[in-house]
């Protein structure tokens, strides 16, 4: 039965074609009728990552090709959703390594390959876009070559298998100079190069639990590898958590294996098979499904430790409750604590001050994400400025470090050595490349957050900047992180176009005329470096006087309008975001 099972994992740099080729692969294996209206990036079921184009929560899919299920695990592309990497890699036994033709392996693919590695997953390397004008697949090979080499792959890794492909066309070769009209040659080579799992059914029950998904109807289920045994429906288990761990009872209600992007149901499923099953209600990942009779846990999968923390507190404002649908504390708190069901890299403790939560992640973008998930679920909340999580080793203070790849124009280098500079930031190397220069750094943690808007103004959005969590080392100092003070508004109204065509000459404005503000509430950016406290109702006391020229339409200047990830950087410590389904607003603690 194993042998007709391949589990594979799809490892890649944020938008080089993986969820296309996924797409394809599904496709093509005569997944769907001729008639039926497939949508486009068919793994990215949720809205942010449609929006966004990245994959952000591992998935699962399965194909059936010449007889063999193909189960695939769809993992992100970005260093902040590692903690889903980490954990769904247990259930592949190869892989499957995408590299842009043009720009080869990128800092983000570095670390899920680094992941691979540890667990000696056996890799198939695809040179994707080998129909771009500018693709170089020769020089992309000597990269991934000399990754694996750093990464310290052994030996029998290296003797890794290539294919040249354009998902986008829905091809794959095993010569870059070689078009075809299918995917046939990337399916032989998945089932010939890639290993079976090495699993019977006779051994004992053994499933480790990866991910969980919800459904209204099934509640929570588990999903995980087979790795021993066999499992029905309606069969009494024991769940254990760890290896020395005592086993509590539990009962199978359904099992279901993978099929297209969906599941279909089983009545039993054996060993080598990634499964899906309902039933016991209080299940988490890490934890081990066994033989009630003869428990044989496996250990629980060892997370990264989160780099970063916001304060996450209810709503106060004088507009508090008026856009959202769930705004108190109790039911931040149901949330939040759901939130970590599923996602093991995320850590939530009650705040040290009383009020609040403190919650863990992996970066910036990481916490955004599950703030914008909440505000579209219709909460309302506050939240901190971003924090890094230091540690103390040997007696000394200890803060995140991480590898910065920035590729821009060579004329911009001397900003961006700069700009980097001011953050601490040290330069390790600098390589030509083409008509680019691509430089490396390392910085301290504190020093990227906000520096993603700085940067896109310094490049006018022409350069790429990537970073990985690299080491914890000695505390670096103080750095300064907004140079410039903000317009704070006196009192509770709506704004009038008179009063900010005054402030624009001498600050950045963030709203437009009749929009409510309350008092407290940030509406601007001052030239100086202190706050301004000002009057945005101001309006123009009327006479029966009349001037020639006096009187002219007031002008005013677009107002900047800042993402959840900007508003996450530029905040200081005595202000707050404001986030409600419909608004994100700045103020004042």
């Amino acid at each position: 039965m194993t042998n007709a099972i391949r589990n594979v994992a799809i490892i890649a740099h944020v938008d080089h074609g993986k969820t296309t080729l996924v797409d394809q692969l599904f496709k093509q294996s005569g997944l769907f009728r001729d008639n039926q209206h497939v949508d486009e990036r068919l793994m990215d079921s949720m809205d942010l990552e449609k929006e966004r184009g990245i994959t952000i929560q591992a998935k699962n899919g399965a194909f059936v090709y010449n007889n063999t299920h193909i189960n695939i695990i769809d993992t992100p592309g970005h260093a902040d959703f590692g903690g889903e990497v980490e954990r769904v890699l247990k259930m592949a036994d190869g892989a499957l390594f995408l590299v842009d033709a043009q720009e080869g392996p990128m800092p983000q693919s570095y670390f899920v390959l680094k992941k691979a590695i540890a667990q000696h997953i056996p890799v198939i390397v695809i040179i994707n876009k080998i129909d771009k004008p500018s693709a170089r697949p020769d020089w992309v090979l000597d990269q991934v070559f000399d990754v694996m080499v750093q990464l310290n792959a052994p030996d029998d890794m290296l003797d890794f298998s290539v294919v040249y492909a354009s998902a986008k066309n829905g091809w794959a070769s095993l010569s870059p100079d070689t078009v075809t009209n299918s995917m046939k040659d990337l399916y032989d080579i998945i089932i010939d190069r890639l290993p079976a799992p090495s699993f019977s059914a006779s051994e004992p029950l053994q499933l480790l639990v990866s991910t969980l998904s919800y459904s209204p109807f099934l509640g929570r289920s588990a999903i995980g590898k087979l790795t021993g045994g066999t499992l029905k429906t309606n069969q009494p288990v024991g769940v254990c958590q760890g290896l020395d761990a005592p086993s509590r009872p539990g009962r199978i209600s359904k099992v279901h294996v993978f099929k297209g992007n969906g599941f279909e149901e089983v009545d039993q499923a054996s060993a080598g098979q990634i499964v899906v099953i309902a039933g016991i209600q209080d299940i988490t990942v890490g934890e081990t499904i066994v033989d009630p009779a003869n428990p044989t846990p496996l250990p629980m999968t060892l997370i990264d430790p989160p780099t970063i923390s916001v304060e996450f507190l209810p709503n106060d404002s004088p507009f508090a409750g008026k856009e959202g649908e769930f705004v108190t504390t109790r039911q931040l708190r149901e949330r939040l604590f759901r939130e970590t069901l599923s996602d093991i890299a995320l850590n939530v403790v009650d705040s040290e001050t009383g009020i609040g939560y403190k919650v863990s992640g992996r970066g910036e973008l990481h916490l955004s994400i599950l703030i914008e998930k909440m505000r579209r679920e219709g909460y309302e909340c506050q939240v901190s400025r971003p924090k890094v999580i230091m540690q103390t080793i040997d007696g000394k203070r200890h803060e995140p470090y991480e590898v910065v790849t920035i590729t821009v124009n060579p004329d911009l280098g001397g900003k961006i050595i700069e700009s980097m500079a001011e953050r601490k930031g040290q330069m390790t190397n600098m390589v030509q490349d083409g008509d680019l220069t691509q430089y490396t750094f390392t910085i301290p943690t504190r020093g990227l957050l906000g520096y993603q808007s700085l940067f896109m103004k310094l490049t006018k959005g022409l350069g790429t900047l990537y970073s990985r969590f690299d080491s914890y080392q000695p505390f670096s100092g103080d750095i300064r992180s907004r140079q410039r003070g903000v317009l704070v508004s006196k009192e509770t109204c709506d704004t009038v176009a008179y009063a900010l065509s005054n402030l624009q000459e001498r600050a950045e404005l963030f709203l437009g005329p009749g929009i409510p503000v309350y008092k407290g509430q940030i509406v601007g950016l001052n030239s100086r470096d202190d706050d301004m406290v000002v009057n945005v109702a101001k309006s123009k006391k009327l006479t029966n006087m009349r001037a020639a020229g006096s009187d002219d339409n007031v002008m005013l200047t677009p107002p900047t309008h800042m993402s959840l990830e900007e508003c996450l950087s530029f905040i200081n410590d005595d202000e707050l975001i404001e986030i409600t389904p419909k608004s994100i607003r700045l103020r004042k603690r």
